[in-house]
């Protein structure tokens, strides 16, 4: 079962000290077979209280960061978790895990973890089948296609410049030059302007309101104010959205299908409980 990540920036604000503090181990000799079936010794001992070996290896995971591990990363860890236990061990003699909102905080981040841990557990004691996979993408197919609009914008700061670029369109001027020319978006301008395809959804509300109310080739007779400025928009074409292959889009249907696994055990919880 994957874990939620230890708190990683004390960890790593304590390693440079230890890199200080302790010279790097000289590489250790492969073990001999026999002794990977012993327990793991721990990495230290403090104050006659041991840090287990597998605190070593999860913290290990959080500092490497997928690099290979080194003996100056071994000593890494295991200092910035000695340095741990004793400010920790600190903390606690003086009273401060006592302090309201510390113990607040600190009981909201194990529930979080166990919360987590518990949906993690229930997703994988119910994993996805290929029936519902397979369920869920017919009927996706078996839905209205969406559109597709391919269009073209020019994007300016004020009406009166939107304005003047819809005067010099009607006097036969070029879309694609006076978005060259004219337009501040950069993702679109070098291109005349021209937007990939994309539904509706890809922008904001008073865009595609306007997108969806031309006919093929014609120009926004008025500007188009959004958040970013004024836009001249042109629908160039559209197109029925086609279905991507089932393989294409099987790890987005899982994704799919395990949000809905956890949303169900969220649902058993709060059915079964008392909650005022």
């Amino acid at each position: 079962m994957r874990l939620a990540p230890l708190p990683t920036l004390i960890l790593l604000a304590l390693a440079p000290l230890a890199q200080a503090q302790t010279p790097a181990p000289a590489k250790a000799e492969p073990a001999p077979a026999a002794a990977k079936a012993e327990p793991a010794k721990p990495l230290a001992v403090v104050n006659g209280k041991e840090i287990p070996a597998l605190y070593g290896e999860l913290v290990r995971r959080e500092m490497s960061q997928g690099q290979p591990d080194t003996p100056q990363l071994e000593t890494r860890v295991r200092e910035s978790l000695i340095n741990l236990e004793l400010l920790s061990r600190a903390a606690i003699d003086k009273g401060l895990d006592k302090e309201t909102r510390l113990a607040a905080a600190m009981d909201i981040r194990r529930k979080d973890m166990l919360a987590k841990a518990y949906l993690e557990d229930y997703v994988k004691s119910h994993p996805v089948t290929d029936a519902e996979i397979t369920a869920l993408y017919e009927k996706a197919k078996a839905e209205p296609a969406q559109v597709e609009y391919r269009a073209r914008h020019i994007l300016v700061k004020t009406e009166a410049e939107a304005k003047k670029i819809i005067a010099d369109l009607g006097k036969k001027a070029k879309f694609e030059d006076l978005a060259k020319k004219y337009s501040k978006d950069p993702g679109s301008a070098k291109n005349g302007g021209q937007l990939d395809w994309a539904d509706r959804g890809a922008y904001v509300k008073e865009f595609s309101e306007a997108l969806a109310g031309l006919k093929k080739g014609e120009i926004t007779k008025t500007p188009v104010q959004t958040q970013f400025g004024w836009h001249v928009i042109r629908l160039d074409d559209t197109r029925q959205a086609a279905l991507p292959p089932l393989d294409a889009v099987r790890g987005e249907i899982v994704k799919q299908l395990q949000q809905q696994r956890i949303r169900d055990a969220i649902t058993a919880a709060r059915a079964g409980a008392k909650i005022e």
